[in-house]
């Protein structure tokens, strides 16, 4: 096998939660240690990166205008951003930004300071988003089961299909699923802690080993 891999930005499938498309580099390459991704604009005064910000994963991030003219909005202040111009953003910075012309493409990569790179896998979860912001958690177990389980290796979407499946009355799969999911990040106990989308597990005597209360 190689130890390289080529391929041209459009060669990249775009993919949307429901927001703004963008190009999962990072997904596509399989790249472990850095999170990178690639967001293009169809069209002037189109959005290009989500409105949000960082503080809930302590990710700092670098944004850079490889094509087009884009204006960054960040704590509320425009930035002028034409192409070459880098962005460096903290995790609690909220930010968006726009395209100024048609094709302008902003690449973003992104770490938690002081910590290993640890893939979440939000690509695999993101197709599934809007089904699950809407309610719809059957169809999220339904079409993203057999996505997720064939990439069980990310934490994040396996998280997510314990919840639709504790949702929808499935158990004995949900506790499974969300046991495989703290195996892979800790933290994620945490959150199933506090998690409402749990709720209907909490009687479960399995449940209460895996979070511990």
């Amino acid at each position: 096998m190689s130890g390289y891999r080529v391929a041209n930005l459009d060669e990249i499938e775009q993919i949307t939660d429901g927001r703004e498309p963008w190009r999962p580099i990072r997904h596509h390459f399989g790249i472990e240690s850095f999170g990178i991704n690639a967001w293009t604009a169809a069209d002037a005064g189109d959005r290009i990166i989500n409105e949000h910000d960082e503080t809930d994963d302590g990710n700092e991030e670098l944004y850079v205008v490889t094509q087009g003219h884009a204006v960054f909005e960040l704590d509320g202040e425009r930035r002028d951003a034409p192409t070459g111009t880098l962005v460096y953003v903290r995790p609690n910075v909220k930010r968006t930004a726009f395209a100024e012309e048609p094709g302008t493409t902003i690449l973003a990569v992104g770490g938690v300071p002081g910590e290993a790179y640890q893939p979440d896998g939000w690509e695999i979860w993101a197709p599934l988003r809007a089904l699950y912001e809407a309610g719809d958690h059957t169809a999220v177990v339904e079409r993203g089961r057999e996505v997720i389980e064939a990439n069980p290796q990310y934490a994040v979407p396996m998280y997510k299909l314990a919840c639709c499946e504790a949702l929808t009355g499935r158990t004995t799969e949900s506790i499974e699923h969300l046991r495989q999911a703290i195996e892979r990040q800790g933290r994620l106990r945490e959150f199933a802690k506090q998690d409402s989308d749990l709720d209907p597990l909490r009687d479960e005597p399995a449940f209460k080993e895996l979070v511990g209360g």
